[in-house]
């Protein structure tokens, strides 16, 4: 069965743009090769964090929004721990109303 989901990372500081966008095309394509749906996708930037990590102040925020099977959560959330670039990620598995909240907020962002 496919549940939907919500990932969050931030990427290290120090990357390039290109490297940044490589990183997050890394994990698309992890998902996608598992047979997940990438439905959405955005880019928050460079932003400060309310908290230094590893002496980090900020970091490249990255939302990715995905319909896939529960097993693909595990292998993407171990990509995140091997890969270094990756400071801090959080994944959920959205419900009902929380899959219409996000609907609801893609469609705002397409207007704006």
């Amino acid at each position: 069965m496919m549940n939907q989901y919500e990932t969050v990372f931030i990427l290290t500081p120090v990357l390039s743009d290109v490297q940044m966008k490589e990183t997050v095309e890394k994990f698309k394509s992890l998902l996608t090769a598992n047979g997940a749906e990438i439905v959405n996708e955005e880019n928050w930037g460079l932003k400060k964090m309310a908290y230094p990590i590893e002496k980090k102040s900020t970091g490249f925020y990255c939302l990715l929004e995905f319909k896939a099977e529960p097993t693909v959560v595990d292998t993407l959330e171990i990509g995140y721990r091997r890969d270094e670039r990756v400071i801090r990620f959080i994944t959920v598995k959205l419900d009902k109303f929380a899959a219409q909240y996000a609907e609801k907020r893609r469609n705002k962002n397409k207007e704006a």
